[in-house]
């Protein structure tokens, strides 16, 4: 369990690499969590060493990498799939099947998801079961606190059917498409995201077709 101000911290330094390309300075980290001095921001770093979410090279400098987010490793939905990869050595690369990619599909506010023609993602075949799959990559982090962040490729199984609680790919108004966690009431959908910083979003079920739903996830390393 990590504390507020490490769970702060930790969010900082993963947008700042996702954004930048490398690490926050101790300063913009000390401005950022609004403490006077630099020996606060060690102390958070090596608490967050020390329960695993962040690695710090030492021989290079505003070298810090997160390994983990809160949550990230614990909250995909029991049936979903993770597959963690770095490149297989020659001769080694299991059995996979290629599914189309349809480009990029936001985790923050809704974008159109749009195909890219004729382009593909090999997926191990052990992910997949019967039916139509494809696959998207993420756009956004209002999904983190679910394990999926910025810039994974989900897998998706077709399906205009989803229960309660599921993580789905909705189309709003024929125009919006965006990956969230389903909720009915009544005749109204809940889209709830999964990430303190953004508002579930509600709409009229005659307005909502339901496009997929989540199976698997690949993030490569």
């Amino acid at each position: 369990m990590l504390t507020r101000k490490q769970h702060k911290l930790l969010l900082f330094i993963d947008s700042h690499l996702r954004q930048t390309g490398f690490s926050p300075s101790f300063d913009e980290m000390r401005e950022a969590m609004g403490l006077r001095s630099k020996s606060g921001i060690h102390r958070l770093i090596s608490g967050l060493e020390e329960r695993g979410f962040l690695r710090r090279h030492h021989h290079r400098a505003r070298a810090l990498e997160v390994i983990q987010l809160p949550g990230a490793e614990s909250e995909l939905p029991a049936n979903v799939i993770r597959a963690r990869f770095d490149r297989p050595a020659q001769g080694n690369e299991p059995d996979t099947i290629k599914v189309p990619l349809y480009g990029r599909i936001a985790a923050g506010l809704p974008i159109e998801a749009v195909a890219s023609p004729g382009a593909s993602l090999s997926v191990p075949a052990t992910m997949l079961g019967s039916g139509e799959y494809y696959a998207l990559e993420v756009a956004g982090d209002s999904m983190i606190e679910a394990g999926i962040m910025d810039g994974d490729q989900v897998i998706i199984r077709k399906t205009d059917q989803a229960e309660n609680g599921q993580i789905v790919v909705a189309l709003i108004d024929e125009s919006e498409v965006t990956l969230k966690r389903l909720r009915r009431k009544g005749g109204m959908i809940a889209l709830e995201p999964a990430n303190t910083r953004y508002e579930t979003r509600i709409v009229p079920a005659d307005r909502l077709r339901i496009q997929g739903q989540l199976s698997g996830l690949l993030r490569q390393y």
